[in-house]
């Protein structure tokens, strides 16, 4: 079965062909764990054809045929390779674009979960002497705020599990216990200062120095900080690092002190970035992220599509660190707009809106128009009676080129709307389209 030690090899510091040589040398492994133990995968090589075995390095994974999240839900059971006594957890994905999928782990992936992110919060410089309060549901079977934990008792640091549900509790607990580091999603982070400043205390005079930012991204394409991430800066003035995770792929990508990109695990995951045919898109192109995630033992995938939507950096980065990159997440696939024959991802919207101080809160709605085109509407929530909606819409236009209808109405009737019991963090795009078949 799959080996049990994971200890920080600082593979991501090797040369370029190390790195290629361990990747291939764990694919390889990969490959035959999934065509011995895995229901799913043997019966998808015999039915294609494949002998997965003759499969040697990495450039020849567009051989091989793709996971999706049709699958998970399909053939859950499919993809479990160990007896049911071994399964010691079970986490559920957020269901952000769908049901929830159960992902099945044995002692050996939690501690694969445990190194992961152990060496990613490493990349953020986090160390023994830091508090870290962990802003994160670890509740309702989800799997991050496990990780955070157990990454940081590896690395030795406090951790304050403080969760999500109540923004007083995490304030509270800012004051009392002093902590040096936050994880959290940025909206989060970003009610949890404006909180305290209700209360008269200055995020600025605390002891927070660095803010882990989860869920939502926080930089552009090009890196810099968008507005939510300005806004954070602004108010905290910690630093901030951008993540980059899933529960499919037990594993997560964080920035270093540069800011230019998560860095990838080369000893963890492998990474492909494939545009609308599938095509292996080359570093810098945008595309769709595929991952095939390494030494997992419970429910192992081949080439998973997570619909997210990025590329890949390989040009050197200046923490010596020569793993790939991969940019921040610049919208999902299913969520792409079409928009009088322009493509647009919620997140360009989002960051406009962000720039509007007297903006509270927001969503977007989705309807069919024409082939080729949707009807987007932008509800905001705002007291300000001066904000109209032609003048959001003109401001979204001169960013977008595109002018979407806006719906103006309180904070706490959009609050109502994003606001789900169900869901891990606020819902801000509501899809209406209705999908072809056939």
């Amino acid at each position: 079965m799959m080996e049990n030690k994971f200890k920080d090899s600082l593979c991501e510091f090797n040369s370029f062909e190390q790195i290629q040589k361990l990747q291939n040398s764990l694919l390889q492994k990969h490959l035959k764990y999934i065509s011995t133990y895995s229901p799913f995968y043997k019966k998808l090589f015999k039915q294609l054809k494949i002998d997965p075995l003759q499969i040697k390095t990495t450039k020849e994974l567009s051989r091989l045929p793709f996971t999706t999240k049709k699958d998970l839900c399909r053939y859950p059971q499919d993809f479990i390779c160990t007896p049911s006594s071994q399964i010691v957890d079970i986490s559920l994905t957020s269901g952000t674009t769908g049901d929830p999928i159960a992902i099945y782990l044995t002692s050996k992936d939690i501690n694969r979960l445990g190194y992961n992110e152990e060496i990613s919060l490493k990349t953020a410089q986090i160390t023994s002497k830091d508090i870290v309060l962990i802003a994160v549901a670890l509740d309702r079977c989800f799997m991050a705020g496990l990780a955070y934990f157990l990454g940081l008792q590896r690395i030795g640091a406090t951790a304050i599990r403080g969760g999500s549900s109540s923004i007083p509790i995490l304030a509270e607990l800012v004051c009392k216990y002093n902590p040096s580091v936050i994880i959290g999603v940025p909206s989060l982070l970003l009610n949890l200062a404006l909180f305290l400043e209700e209360e008269g205390i200055s995020p600025q005079t605390t002891t927070i120095q660095k803010l882990i930012c989860i869920g939502e991204p926080i930089r552009y394409h090009d890196f810099s900080l968008m507005p939510l991430g300005k806004l954070l800066h602004q108010k905290w003035r910690a630093k901030l690092f951008g993540t980059y995770a899933s529960s499919e792929m037990g594993t997560a990508f964080c920035e270093c002190e540069y800011g230019k990109g998560g860095h990838l695990h080369p000893d963890l995951i492998i990474l492909e970035i494939v545009d609308e045919n599938g095509n292996i898109l080359p570093p810098g192109k945008i595309g769709e992220v595929v991952a095939t995630p390494l030494r997992v033992e419970g429910m192992p995938l081949l080439r998973f599509k997570t619909g997210d939507i990025a590329f890949l950096d390989t040009t050197p980065c200046k923490c010596g660190r020569n793993s790939p990159r991969l940019s921040p997440i610049l919208g999902r696939k299913s969520q792409a707009l079409k928009i009088k024959g322009t493509t647009v991802y919620p997140p360009a919207i989002f960051a406009v809106l962000q720039k509007i101080p007297s903006i509270k809160n927001y969503y977007l709605e989705v309807y069919n128009h024409y082939e080729l085109s949707d009807i987007v509407k932008v509800v905001v929530g705002t007291t300000d009676a001066h904000l109209n909606s032609e003048q959001i819409a003109e401001k979204i236009a001169a960013n977008i080129r595109v002018k979407p209808e806006v719906i103006i109405t309180t904070p706490q009737k959009v609050n109502s709307k994003i606001i789900q019991p169900n869901k891990r963090k606020p819902v801000l795009f509501f899809d209406y389209r209705q999908k072809k078949h056939g």
